[in-house]
C-alpha cells in the first residue's frame, strides 16, 4: 500500500513537471517560428543546434532564417521567458510568505518602486562607473528594496503584529503614491517621454542579447535563494508561530525571501517595464497542477510563467501585425479573467467543502 502511494506521488510529480516542460518547449518554438516571416520548426532546431553545439553545418539553411532566429527572435523569446519566470516565482514566494492569494510584486508596491528606480535612471541618464549597462537593473533593485522595507516599516508602525492584510494595504498605498510620482516624472519629461512611456507599458521587443546578460545573473541569484528556502516557505505558509515551533528563524527567513523577490522583480522591471498579472495568476495555475508545496511550486512557476509570457509576447506582436501591442496589455486581458475564474472556483470549493 505504501509503495503504491509513493509511486502515485512520483507519477503525479513527473506528470506535473512534464506538462509544464512541454508547455514551455511548445511556447519557445512557437515564439521563434511565428512572425512576419514564418520559420519552420525543423529549421529553428537546426540553427540552434549548429550555433550551440557546432555539430552540423548551416550551409543548406537560408541566411535570412539564421539572422531572424539568432539576432531577433531567439533573444526576444529568451528574455520574455526570463521575465515571466522571474515574476512568477517572486509572486509564488510572496503569496506563500504572506499566506494571501492577492499578494504579488505589484500589490506589495515592489514593482512600482523598481519602476521609479528605472524611470529616474532613464530620466537623468544615470550611469555608474565600471557598471555600465547594469546601472538600470541595480537602481531598479535598489528602489524595490527600499520600497518593500518602507512598506514593512510602515505596516509595523500601524500594527506591531504586522498582519498580512495590513502589509498588503500598505503596499497598495505605496504603489499608488509611487505611481503618481512616475506620472509626475512623465509630465516633466521632454525628449525622453516616448522612451519612458514605451518602457512603462511593458515590452521585450528590440532588446537583444545585452538585456539577457542584464537579467540573467539576478534571475539565477533570486531564484536560487527562493528555491533553497522552499522548506521554510512551507513552514511559514502555516503561520509564523507554527514556523517558529518548527525551528524556523522567521524574521531572518522573511527578510531573505523578500530580498530575493525584490531582486527578481527589480531585474524583470528593469529590462521589460511593468507587466502585470504574471506574478498573481501563474502561482495559482501552478498550485492547480501540483499543490501548495513550495519545493515543487517554485520550479513549476518558473516553467509555466516563462511559457505564458512567451505566448503573451507572441500574441502582442501578431494580433494586429505589423503594429505591436504592449505586452502588459495582453497579460492583463488574459490574466484578469483567468484570475477571476480561479477566485470563483476557490469560492465554490470553500462552499461545497
Amino acid at each position: 500500500m505504501q509503495r503504491l502511494s509513493i509511486q502515485k506521488y512520483l507519477n503525479n510529480k513527473f506528470l506535473a513537471f512534464s506538462l509544464a516542460g512541454i508547455f514551455l518547449i511548445i511556447a519557445f518554438l512557437l515564439g521563434i517560428s511565428i512572425g512576419t516571416v514564418y520559420v519552420p520548426v525543423g529549421t529553428i532546431i537546426q540553427i540552434i543546434v549548429a550555433k550551440v553545439f557546432g555539430v552540423i553545418s548551416l550551409g543548406s539553411i537560408d541566411p535570412m532564417y539564421t539572422s531572424i532566429v539568432i539576432n531577433i527572435r531567439l533573444p526576444r523569446v529568451i528574455l520574455a521567458g526570463l521575465v515571466g519566470a522571474a515574476l512568477a516565482i517572486a509572486g509564488a514566494a510572496f503569496q506563500g510568505l504572506l499566506r494571501n492569494p492577492l499578494a504579488d510584486p505589484y500589490t506589495l508596491g515592489v514593482s512600482s518602486g523598481a519602476s521609479v528606480g528605472a524611470v529616474l535612471t532613464l530620466f537623468f541618464h544615470l550611469s555608474i562607473p565600471f557598471v555600465g549597462m547594469f546601472t538600470l537593473p541595480l537602481f531598479s533593485i535598489l528602489f524595490s528594496f527600499i520600497t518593500i522595507f518602507l512598506v514593512l516599516a510602515f505596516a509595523r508602525k500601524i500594527e506591531r503584529s504586522m498582519r498580512v492584510e495590513t502589509i498588503i494595504l500598505t503596499g497598495i498605498i505605496f504603489s499608488s503614491f509611487l505611481g503618481a510620482f512616475i506620472s509626475l516624472m512623465i509630465a516633466l519629461t521632454g525628449d525622453e517621454l516616448r522612451q519612458i512611456i514605451g518602457w512603462l507599458l511593458g515590452s521585450v521587443s528590440m532588446r537583444g542579447w545585452e538585456y539577457i546578460k542584464i537579467i540573467l545573473p539576478f534571475f539565477i541569484l533570486g531564484s536560487a535563494i527562493l528555491i533553497f528556502n522552499a522548506k521554510e516557505l512551507n513552514a511559514m505558509s502555516f503561520g509564523e508561530e507554527r514556523a517558529q515551533h518548527l525551528g524556523v528563524n522567521v524574521q531572518k527567513r522573511k527578510l531573505i525571501i523578500l530580498s530575493a523577490g525584490s531582486i527578481l522583480t527589480g531585474a524583470a522591471v528593469a529590462v521589460s517595464g511593468t507587466i502585470g498579472f504574471v506574478g498573481l495568476v501563474i502561482p495559482h495555475l501552478s498550485r492547480m497542477l501540483w499543490g501548495p508545496d513550495h519545493r515543487h511550486l517554485l520550479p513549476l512557476s518558473i516553467l509555466i510563467g516563462s511559457g505564458f509570457l512567451i505566448l503573451a509576447d507572441l500574441v502582442s506582436r501578431t494580433i494586429i501585425s505589423p503594429t505591436e501591442l504592449p505586452i502588459g496589455v495582453i497579460t492583463a486581458l488574459i490574466g484578469a479573467p483567468v484570475f477571476a475564474l480561479i477566485l470563483l472556483q476557490r469560492k465554490r470549493m470553500e462552499r461545497s467543502g
